[in-house]
Parts: structure tokens; sequence; C-alpha cells
């Protein structure tokens, strides 16, 4: 049995949480996509973490932990993060990485923090990670894939060509300091020596586990309007972001993958640039800001504000039906307790036309939210177990979202915990 965990929105939706939840009854959890430049939090009995290439299962014994080929691999940062949890005694995960991954070179970082500082004003706001110079590299066929580590010949050859190649844009584009292949060659030395013990051919593995009827969770990063094709693009991710990819980046058949649980926020958040139609500000987003997610909204790798938001349902409704959602993960309904009336914004409209469909970038630039206010419930809600116990106020703010949306919210997150989740019967499940 496969599922997929993804994001519904702009990211930072509460993955994490979800996916850290659903692996106590998982075999084996894959990261599918993206690199270390967004991160998942998790809270549980070992305390608080920020994961960026871990998947969100490697807190459980009993699961295996995999990167799948379809992920942006920063070698030193993965074992660093390795490092950061079993030094809060956390046991050491079983991790398995994918052959076919293809690696972040030191290079890919350097790239990408040049490219914002050539832009300056019209920069895409990255994280500067070096995904989209490592997912050019892919596409443009001269990324390193883990594989080529233990064939020397060919790392050797390759080092020299690649280097030629970014020594002309690094001294004629950018006026940096060259690579010398010298040195990077030592450098994927030690990358070989670290990531050794752990490579895989992955798409073989995860083929063994099917037939054995192994439960298979796939994790997503960001959600659908980070997506390249079908998001805000151009102020997207480098991969792509949806369900359908996870069967490309595990490597895996589609018709695997039985569950798609979409999470959704109960409001809205983005972090970096792009259009954001519900998006408030000053006093009033600072307040949701500071009650918001466990400790308040900051970009989980890097520390930014996120851009808060009121709930969107033209952008949740299209985010899952892009994901193909077979269920709704609401998450962080909690946080809301504290106001009167709650604004949602049910509809866009664009010059002078109301629509509930998401338009492209260049008309969702123009678009103006069309909002309606459900009255709060004013109260803490944390600790609840049963939907049935939750304020009246907060059940009609719930099944008035699984309306407008249209697809079934069977989960909805009261807390940062573990454990503070309510399953919830929908009737657009029977």
């Amino acid at each position: 049995m496969v599922k997929a965990v993804v994001g519904a929105n702009w990211g930072d939706e509460g993955k994490g949480k979800i996916t850290d939840m659903l692996a106590q009854q998982a075999d084996i959890i894959i990261r599918f996509q993206g690199g270390a430049n967004a991160g998942h939090t998790i809270v549980n009995n070992y305390g608080k973490f920020a994961l960026h290439t871990l998947p969100s299962g490697v807190f459980y014994g009993h699961t295996t932990s995999i990167i799948g080929n379809g992920v942006a691999l920063n070698i030193p940062l993965l074992f660093q993060e390795i490092k950061s949890i079993t030094d809060r005694n956390v046991p050491i995960p079983k991790i398995l990485v994918s052959d076919r991954a293809q690696m972040v070179m030191p290079y890919h970082i350097l790239l990408d923090a040049y490219e914002e500082e050539r832009l300056g004003g019209k920069s895409f706001g990255s994280t500067k990670s070096g995904i989209a110079p490592f997912y050019s590299d892919k596409y443009a066929k001269i990324g390193f894939q883990v594989s080529e580590l233990f064939d020397e010949e060919l790392l050797k050859e390759k080092v020299e060509r690649v280097c030629g190649q970014k020594n002309v844009m690094l001294e004629h584009m950018y006026h940096k300091p060259l690579i010398k292949p010298s040195e990077l060659l030592e450098t994927l030395h030690e990358y070989r020596k670290m990531i050794a013990p752990y490579v895989c051919d992955v798409s073989a593995f995860l083929d063994r586990a099917m037939k054995e009827g192994k439960t298979i969770l796939l994790e997503g990063q960001l959600g659908t309007l980070k997506d390249p094709d079908h998001g805000i693009y151009p102020m997207v991710t480098s991969s792509s972001t949806l369900a359908a990819y996870g069967a490309i980046g595990a490597g895996i058949p589609p018709y695997e993958i039985k569950e798609i649980i979409a999470v959704c926020k109960a409001y809205s958040s983005a972090v970096g640039a792009g259009a954001f139609v519900s998006e408030i500000f000053g006093e009033e987003a600072d307040e949701l800001r500071r009650r918001g997610g466990d400790g308040g909204e900051f970009g989980a790798t890097t520390g930014r504000p996120r851009r808060m938001g009121w709930f969107d349902c033209v952008a949740s409704r299209y985010g899952c039906r892009l994901q193909g959602a077979t269920d709704v993960a609401f998450t962080v309904l909690d946080v809301l307790g504290y106001l009167d009336e709650i604004p949602v914004c049910v509809g866009y409209e664009i010059d002078g036309a109301v629509t509930t469909d998401f338009p492209v970038t260049c008309k969702l630039e123009k678009a103006k939210p069309v909002l309606e206010k459900l009255p709060g419930w004013k109260c803490d809600i944390r600790g609840i177990k049963k939907y049935e116990d939750l304020p009246v106020n907060c059940r009609n703010y719930v099944e008035f979202i699984e309306k407008q949306i249209g697809y079934p919210v069977t989960m909805v997150s009261n807390g940062p915990g573990r454990d503070d989740i309510i399953y919830r019967e929908s009737q657009l499940k029977k």
C-alpha cells in the first residue's frame, strides 16, 4: 500500500507532522523531490526538530527512510542532519539513498547566491541552497549521479569537463573565483566515503517491498502552488511538488499510489515571493504569525517570517485537484481560536469579474480576494480528541471549507504534537 503526503498550497502546511504521525503504521518513508531548501517541523517525544532532507519518519525504529532519485541530495547536509537528531538521543535511523539520486555540488550553492545577487530587486527569493542550478544541470545532463562516484575514470573526466563549463560562467558572467577540478574531485571522494554504506537500487528495493505488502509513505516538499508546471510560475521551485511525481521520484508505477493526503492549513502562509491573493499585512498579519505553527510562522530552513493570509478556497480547491487528493488533512486549526470572526477567501475578482477557478500567474497578479466572514469559536481546542466535541462554530468552519473545496477533510490537527489529531468521517467519502 502506497500513500502520498503532499502540500495543497504554497508549502508550510504541516506535512511533516502528518507524515510523522502516519509513519507509526508505515514501513518505509520516501522523500521523492526537492532538496534541503525547505524544512518540515516535527514535534514528538524526543523534542522539536526541523528536518530538511531526511524523511519525517526517521524517529521510528521500525521504519526505513529513503532518499529517492528525484531528490536534490546535499551529502554534507544529510550527514549534519543525521548527527543533529542522534545528538538528541534519537536512535540512528535506517537510511537508504538511491544510486540514481543526483548531488547538489558546492558550485550549485555558489551559483544560486551569485544569480540572486545579479538579479537584485528582480530575484526569485531563493533560499540559496543550490536547487535551481542543481535541477538546471540535471536536465542539461551535466549533473552528477551518486552511482558515478564509484567510477573513478568517469568521475575524473566529468569533473574536468564540467569545471570548464562552469568556469566560463564564473569568470565572464559573475566575475567570481574559478573552480579547481582537483579540489572538486577531492570533495567528491569525501562524499563517496560518506554515502557508500547507504547506496542502493531503491526502485528494486521498493518493488520487493510492495510485493511483500509493506506500507510505503511518499513525502512531498512544498505544495501545489510551487510546482514548476501548475504553480505560480516563475515564483516556484525547480522540481514537481505533485503526488503524481512521487511515482517518478521514488521509482514505482503510478497505479501503486492508492491514497493521496493533501495537507491544507486552516489559514494561509507562504515563504518567498509570488502572487498570494488572500495575504494580510500589518498588525493583523503579525498577530497570526506570532500565534501560528508551534512558536510562530517562520521558515524551518531560512527562519524568514512567513507571509500570512486567510484560508484561500480557490487555491486550495485547485491544489487538492492537481494533487488528486483522496483525503485532506486540515492543520493548525487551534491557532484561530483567538478571532471573533474568521475571513475566508471564496473567490477572486479579476478585471471586475469574480471567478472561483485558479488562474494563470499573469491574471493571478491582478486578483483581489472575495471574502466571506465566519463566526469564531473564541476558545482553546487543544486536547480535544473527538470531532463532535469541537465547538459548533469550529465544526461549521471545517464543514464550510470542505464544501467550498469539494474534497473530504478526514483529519483535523489541533496542536503541534504527534497525537494532536482528530479523525473525522466525511460525507464526501461515502
